[in-house]
């Protein structure tokens, strides 16, 4: 064969890797570029393209947005992330700043109990290391001591019902043996659900280099959440006791209040809203932060977040704001 086809050949060849790529065998895949480093999360491809022909978008069932949406019909001045999603139209009602990196605080624990209840047993019992005794000024926490055994449905409860920071660091040494071991879990997790704009460095929230989220990736992150019964049937709950027991096998008590204002009745909820629950995170860096479940008058469901808001007064008065758009 003459040198002057090589050219040829290899454009060939080159053709029927990609053809092949694009059709798999039998089946359909694809094969494109994708900036992992996007401002912008869940532009992400997948197949399942009845045709066989076109990529289906990752976000072909989720809200997108890029940009600030209707931030002139309520004043947000003093929250610095704000995001209200329609999880049934797939639209977004308002927006501000929703990719902007900024601290979860305790929000971080609805990452926390995605892994729990994806690789975890809820009749498990789970017995505590001295890890979850945290002396960090101002850490929320239920009172677990070295020893102690719970199940993981009571230790999910003490998570995301008071937000213990305790309860954090049981459920992730229980679930991967260490709390490094852990977050790596979670970050993996973060990026098969294209929040790839948020980074976690602890299972509980607390304050620390590298540990950032976007109100947009907290929107993917709980909706991925409220799929879990477990999850909406605690963030749903005003208030909370069972036993659980020490070292010695000695019986202790559990006994908490919800620390979401709509749950516990120190705020009113919107006329025709009803608020199903949520997290509340708070930290000096962080600020007043807080992810809702709320649906209309018609049982239509939307997720609402609010991140850095100035206080605590003012994030319910403006979550309030938020969440009562979706009368108009």
């Amino acid at each position: 064969m003459k040198c002057t086809n090589k050219k040829r050949i290899t454009a060939f060849c080159l053709i029927a890797v990609l053809a092949l790529g694009m059709t798999g065998c039998g089946g359909s895949g694809y094969s494109m570029n994708y900036d992992p480093d996007s401002p912008v999360s869940a532009y992400r491809f997948g197949s399942g393209d009845n045709s066989g022909t076109r990529a289906d978008s990752f976000a072909k069932d989720l809200c997108v947005i890029d940009g600030d949406v209707s931030v002139n019909s309520i004043d947000t001045s003093e929250a610095e992330a704000v995001l209200l999603c329609s999880l049934n139209d797939k639209e977004v009602l308002y927006g501000k700043n929703a990719n902007m990196q900024l601290n979860p605080a305790s929000l971080t624990k609805v990452m926390t109990a995605i892994i729990a209840l994806k690789k975890g047993n809820l009749d498990d019992v789970l017995t505590a290391s001295g890890n979850v005794e945290i002396t960090e000024s101002g850490a929320s926490l239920v009172g677990i001591k070295a020893g102690d055994t719970m199940t993981l449905a009571q230790a999910l409860h003490a998570l995301l019902i008071p937000s213990g920071n305790d309860a954090a660091v049981m459920i992730a040494e229980y679930i991967a043996g260490s709390e490094e071991a852990f977050v790596e879990m979670m970050n993996e997790e973060a990026v098969a659900l294209g929040a790839t704009n948020c980074h976690f460095m602890n299972s509980h929230g607390l304050t620390e280099e590298g540990h950032y989220i976007t109100a947009y990736d907290m929107y993917l992150i709980f909706n991925e959440a409220i799929q879990y019964d477990e999850f909406v049937q605690i963030i749903t709950t005003p208030e909370y006791s069972g036993v659980y027991h020490d070292s010695a096998g000695e019986p202790k008590e559990l006994s908490f209040k919800n620390s979401n204002w709509f749950l516990n009745g120190n705020h009113e909820s919107p006329n025709g809203i009803m608020v199903i629950g949520g997290k509340t995170g708070t930290t000096s860096a962080a600020g007043n932060c807080l992810v809702l479940l709320s649906k209309d008058a018609s049982g239509n469901p939307y997720i609402s977040v609010i991140l850095k808001s100035s206080g605590r007064e003012y994030l319910y008065d403006k979550m309030y704001d938020l969440i009562d758009l979706i009368n108009h």
